[in-house]
């Protein structure tokens, strides 16, 4: 089975959460929600270990809460691309476009859908997501979107460019050169597209509850750090 295909129990998990997402917006709206089930934040610079991260975080709470957690990552993206009949991979390159030619385009011909088209898109069902609790979201601007969605908790991850390359160079077998390329491309594409869109920047320190040195704490450190923050250990 290929990474990026959801097995089904995964897919029908999603769609579920997305429907309580739904009926919840549709019935109370959500900058006043407050719901038992928590929600996680994720975001990272570009060479961070956001998955690793979120993984091992979704252990940790599944153990202290008894209940399934997901985490919306690319896979998961596939569902909503699913659902609206997108072509593989469009939600995955967000951003990478030439905006003004993106924008100009979308403004001259009905047909032609611009990535803040497709990515409205996205920020309905990364809402319902949060409002239904019990998942991870990586990414994607969700912190910015669901600041005022009361059940979320915000993460970040950032760490010094000589760790980001090294991670980099390491994962894809590039040259220190060709990884630090890649490192402040691929995060000037991201932090220049949310900027854009949401009008906040994504590195703004008062969005998080925490913010993580990767450089100086482990995965499963800050993993741990992260559940003790949404769902505390109860002490006898």
């Amino acid at each position: 089975m290929g990474k990026n295909v959801l097995i089904p129990s995964i897919e029908q998990r999603l769609r579920g959460l997305m429907e309580v997402g739904r009926r919840n917006l549709h019935e109370h709206g959500f900058s006043d929600v407050e719901r038992a089930n928590p929600t996680v934040t994720l975001t990272r610079e570009f060479g961070c270990e956001g998955y690793p991260v979120a993984e091992r975080l979704q252990g940790i709470l599944e153990k202290r809460s008894g209940k399934p957690w997901v985490v919306m990552d690319r896979a998961l993206l596939d569902a909503v691309a699913k659902d609206h009949n997108l072509a593989e991979g469009i939600l995955n390159n967000l951003g990478t476009k030439n905006r003004f030619l993106d924008d100009m385009l979308s403004t001259f011909s009905s047909h032609w859908k611009s990535d803040k088209d497709y990515y409205r898109l996205l920020c309905r069902q990364i809402v319902a997501l949060a409002t239904a609790g019990n998942v991870i979201l990586v990414g994607r601007g969700a912190s910015i979107l669901t600041q005022n969605t009361g059940n979320c908790y915000h993460f970040r991850i950032i760490a010094p460019m000589s760790f980001k390359v090294k991670s980099v160079a390491a994962r894809c077998g590039f040259s220190a050169d060709q990884a630090q390329d890649m490192v402040t491309e691929k995060q000037r594409q991201r932090d220049a597209f949310l900027k854009d869109f949401l009008g906040r920047d994504i590195a703004d320190p008062t969005l998080y509850h925490l913010v993580f040195n990767n450089a100086r704490l482990s995965a499963g450190r800050i993993a741990e750090i992260m559940a003790d923050v949404v769902m505390p250990q109860t002490r006898d």
